[in-house]
């Protein structure tokens, strides 16, 4: 079979290649046999590996292996958290530009929560649809914005981010003409360099715009407003995973570079205040507005998640007090079950309202209180699919925006590795061999695909709801189903308050707005 002259190599060949087998089959015996003495004689803090040396240290490996290979062989398409495998694919279709069509029938569970939109036997024809207008925010600014799209990039920090997905996020928000958030990390050049409109992220940290004790610097603010690519600022008071818990960013992510961003020391960890240090109650939080918006010239708002309300009944009475003029230009509520890089999990699991809840709360107070068109609601948390991004607009957001969604057109597989700096798609990661994957130019088509398709579903929702665009959708066209199996109305469970209601009748801790659809029955 094989020339003569080659048999003395094959065979010295095969003759190696035993002799080194042979050496890691006793390599491989000694390490074990180490392992063995270590976990039965040496180590004290695992029973498992004491009582059962060598075998016990599988279970650690399998349940380390179980957290990546669940949702590829034992979940199914609804089963996951946070995002289901049905959602996701959603999201790496659509920013693929594929067809996101389905076959035979829904695998959507028909449960309470679940929202179902009214459609009507005349929707709108295609040759009647309207594009959704553009909307301003911050009439009274000197520069005030007027943003494109209903659907924009939410918060996300360059530091927890890596340098080739703000990139890509901001290459694809340019060509999708929306904005992107910087997040709590500063204002870098990747943010800039596609050409995005940017709306620039104010935490409790105050990176990028602070002095060397924590404050404000108010030159360095007016830098950042100089760029004309800057269009909003946003001041954090809290957010969906971590509410009355500061941004936290590793030590291995705090990079010579993300330091000089940030204006913090290279290789240490960064932890944010859990509030803004010098924003005690609504009258001081207007001033920091005021204070922002005289700086910078553009609309200045906040970003908060809804626990207790009374706080906003206090704001919006201030405002009516001072004039129309000192109310921040937009809102930004945030889900109880938001995203983040790294949160205690009692904070994740267990502190602030959920988006369901606290949307329409907010909404009510501020018509209640008469801002309606003063007070601009962007909505944010797990809104990553057409049918809750149409939700949110039907219940009264102004705007939509979304974190984990553009991270999954960007190629998250949710790992679950954004805190240890070992994300494999190059999201979250400053390891260069990881970042490696992502490549901006590609990515940030996906982006704008991703963009794309979910405004054109959304479109089509309010469509077969009988309205010409999004923002015509109102509570009446979509239900939401109750424990019980029944659906209820959500102009029922939350009824539309009369703009000024609660200027005139008192004020909505006396008639709760949570409680009012207790009292009825459908």
């Amino acid at each position: 079979m094989f020339p003569e002259r080659l048999q003395p190599w094959l065979s010295s060949m095969i003759a190696w290649l035993e002799l080194g087998f042979l050496a890691l089959v006793v390599l491989l015996i000694l390490v074990a046999l180490a392992l063995w003495i270590q976990d039965r004689f040496f180590q004290k803090a695992h029973a498992i590996r004491r009582n059962f040396p060598l075998i016990g240290r599988f279970r650690y490996f399998f349940e380390h292996l179980g957290e990546f290979f669940r949702q590829y062989f034992f979940a199914m398409d609804r089963e996951e958290l946070p995002f289901n495998r049905a959602q996701r694919s959603w999201v790496y279709r659509a920013a693929k530009n594929l067809s996101n069509t389905s076959a035979f029938g829904s695998t959507k569970q028909i449960g309470a929560g679940r929202v179902i939109f009214m459609n009507c036997p005349y929707p709108t024809l295609e040759k009647n649809a309207a594009k959704t207008l553009p909307l301003m925010i911050g009439p009274h600014c000197d520069q005030p914005y007027v943003a494109q799209s209903f659907f924009n990039i939410s918060g996300m920090s360059f530091g927890a981010l890596s340098r080739p997905a703000v990139q890509a996020l901001s290459k694809g928000a340019a060509a999708a003409n929306c904005w992107m958030n910087t997040g709590e990390g500063g204002l870098s050049p990747y943010h800039l360099e596609g050409g995005c409109d940017v709306v620039f992220q104010i935490g409790t940290a105050r990176y990028g715009v602070r002095d060397s004790d924590g404050n404000l610097d108010d030159d360095k603010l007016a830098k950042i407003a100089a760029h004309t690519q800057v269009k909003m600022f946003e001041i954090k008071l809290s957010q969906g995973a971590k509410p009355g818990k500061g941004g936290i960013l590793p030590a291995a992510k705090v990079t010579e570079e993300i330091g000089r961003i940030r204006g913090i020391p290279v290789g240490e960890p960064s932890i944010s205040p859990n509030g803004q240090p010098d924003v005690q109650d609504a009258n001081s939080l207007l001033d920091m507005i005021a204070h922002v918006r005289a700086v910078t010239g553009k609309p200045t708002g906040i970003k908060c998640v809804l626990g207790s309300f009374r706080w906003l009944e206090d704001l919006f009475l201030a405002i009516h007090e001072r004039g129309h003029e000192s109310a921040p230009d937009f809102i930004t509520v945030d889900s109880g079950d938001g995203g983040t890089g790294a949160a205690p999990m009692s904070l994740m699991d267990d502190v602030g309202l959920y988006l369901a809840e606290s949307l329409p709360l907010l909404v009510d107070l501020r018509d209640g209180y008469g801002l309606t068109d003063r007070v601009r609601i962007i909505a944010s948390g797990k809104l990553i699919n057409p049918s809750m991004v149409a939700w949110a607009i039907a219940v009264g957001a102004d705007f939509c925006v979304s974190a984990r969604g553009y991270m999954f057109a960007l190629g998250c597989i949710q790992a679950l590795q954004c805190n240890r700096n070992t994300c494999p798609t190059g999201v979250t990661t400053h390891n260069p061999r990881l970042q490696r994957g992502l490549v901006p130019e590609e990515k940030s088509q996906r982006v704008a695909y991703f963009h794309d398709n979910l405004v054109k579903e959304v479109e089509t929702i309010a469509h077969s709801c009988g309205v010409s665009e999004p923002r015509e959708l109102r509570r009446h066209h979509a239900r939401m189903l109750s424990s019980n199996g029944e659906s209820i109305p959500l102009d029922y469970l939350w009824p539309q308050v009369a703009p000024g209601e609660y200027l005139t009748s008192g004020r909505p801790s006396e008639q709760p707005t949570l409680v009012r659809w207790q009292t009825r029955k459908p």
